[in-house]
């Protein structure tokens, strides 16, 4: 179960969120009964995970009165709180309010009340940093993989661009003239191309951490295709082992000695009554004892077992 949540988690998108006046970055999976968070400003990564039961003790904890199941008012914080981590405003709807706490220990708190069955109900996401490899699984791995595509991509496009200037110079060479002036480009040369971009982009790079996080629509498509690509090739990986140890126990009783056949020590001992003298050997009158097979000698050496109850 644990891993079929990881799954469904990884497969979610990062969407920018703003909470009480922070930006972040979140991802978030809820369940039947069961949720799982992430969140990041791009200096750390906050997660928390919980199941029904403690789900249970903390809506206990900050709704006194409450004494519902997990299952009658979870619904209503999913209504309440997906809202404010996909990318809203931070509000479900105006009787809903939501604030978040950085607090000493390097936890984040985000608090949430809102109005169920004409009641107040308290919400809090207690969440605390998250491991290295929820980090880098969450997010690094897929985004170098994404800057490896997209790498790819920008090499492929500047190839093309090449074959089209080889293109437009035969045209011209031909005879072709274009018909409007401003139509024409200059010449692809990759490194210049480089050195200009690089040259124009990097001054609009915010200089602090105050530029928009997340990823727009094409990315997120990206992130999502290297995410699914990355658990097929896991699965696959994680399928091939139990495959072959299946394959090699098929092997195994397939390549078994028969049950009517006499297995390796029968032919041992057969093979050392052919080699024995002649003198031990039995005489011609007389009539040559039947081998005993080695699973009849275990038989027989085996006490024969009592039977009890009615049949004696």
């Amino acid at each position: 179960m644990e891993a079929r949540g990881a799954d469904a988690l990884l497969q979610r998108p990062w969407l920018p969120v703003s909470i009480g006046g922070c930006r972040l970055l979140a991802k978030s999976c809820f369940g039947e009964a069961a949720y799982r968070l992430l969140l990041t400003d791009g200096s750390c990564v906050w997660e928390e995970r919980m199941d029904s039961a403690a789900i249970q003790r903390r809506a206990q904890e900050l709704n006194r009165r409450l004494r519902a199941k997990v299952e009658a008012f979870f619904s209503h914080l999913c209504e309440v709180a997906q809202p404010c981590l996909t990318g809203s405003d931070g509000q479900a709807d105006g009787e809903t309010q939501i604030s978040l706490t950085r607090q000493e220990d390097g936890n984040i708190a985000i608090k949430l009340k809102s109005e169920l069955v004409g009641l107040p109900f308290y919400w809090e996401f207690h969440c605390t940093p998250a491991p290295v490899t929820v980090a880098c699984a969450q997010l690094v791995r897929p985004l170098l993989a994404m800057s490896h595509l997209l790498q790819w991509q920008v090499e492929q496009l500047g190839s093309l661009l090449g074959r089209k200037d080889a293109e437009i110079q035969d045209y011209r060479e031909n005879g072709a003239v274009l018909s409007r002036e401003r139509l024409q480009t200059d010449v692809f040369v990759e490194k210049t191309y480089r050195e200009d971009f690089m040259t124009k982009a990097l001054p609009l790079l915010p200089a602090d951490r105050s530029g928009p996080l997340g990823l727009d629509a094409d990315l997120r498509r990206l992130y999502a295709v290297v995410v699914a690509h990355d658990n097929a090739r896991k699965r696959s990986s994680d399928q091939r082992p139990a495959e072959e140890e299946e394959e090699a126990d098929a092997a195994a009783s397939s390549g078994g000695a028969d049950p009517g056949a006499g297995g390796p020590g029968d032919a041992a001992a057969a093979a050392k009554m052919a080699n024995r003298p002649a003198e031990q050997q039995v005489g011609p009158t007389e009539e040559k004892p039947r081998p005993v097979s080695r699973t009849a000698e275990r038989a027989s050496s085996k006490p024969k077992k009592k039977k009890v109850g009615l049949f004696r």
